[in-house]
């Protein structure tokens, strides 16, 4: 089967999968507007730590869809675009494992481990490996790429959720210590 007909059969999917990647955006955009109103200030380093890569992966899966929906000759075009892109994710990724050590305004816990560092490291390894075969080996292959773009989805809607409520724990708690401080007295 040639490449443009095999990859039509995953249209749908690449189109719900990417334009919610590509709304999802969005929201991390909202996320990042919360800050200022917290009383936890983010500085750089947790945002290149902590935010970016949920707008990393929420673009790769953007990618992946734009790649796999375009009309390509050859499986094996999408195969080194793909894996160039799980190569970059690994490379990316370790560089945020390496930020969350490194924190110190916020000690990552288990869970930030897993959903910062392990689950996306894994998609993008997966990614990488169903790329080499996509065109010996197909259909797994498309498959698995798939599966690794919900990881990145799922991740990525995980982490944006986790860092809106951290904020919004700590907006709340704020103001809540700010109006129980005593005001000023008017008497001499």
């Amino acid at each position: 089967m040639p490449a443009h007909e095999t990859l039509t059969l995953w249209e749908s999917f690449y189109v719900i999968v990417g334009s919610s990647a590509g709304a999802l955006t969005g929201l991390q955009f909202v996320v990042m507007a919360l800050i200022p109103e917290s009383t936890m200030r983010a500085g750089e380093h947790e945002v290149n730590t902590f935010a970016t890569p949920t707008i990393v992966h929420f673009c790769t899966v953007l990618l992946v869809a734009a790649i796999l929906s375009a009309p390509w000759a050859r499986l094996a075009q999408p195969a080194i675009a793909l894996w160039i892109c799980g190569a970059v994710g690994i490379v990316y990724n370790l560089i945020v494992l390496r930020r969350a050590h490194r924190a110190t305004a916020y000690k990552p816990v288990l869970e930030d481990w897993i959903w910062f560092g392990v689950l996306p490291l894994a998609a993008y390894v997966v990614m990488v490996v169903a790329a080499a075969f996509l065109v010996s080996y197909t259909e797994p292959a498309l498959f698995a790429i798939g599966g690794a773009s919900l990881v990145l989805l799922f991740t990525g809607i995980h982490n944006a959720w986790d860092s809106a409520t951290f904020i919004a724990l700590h907006t709340q708690r704020g103001r809540l210590e700010a109006e129980s401080e005593p005001r000023g007295s008017a008497a001499p």
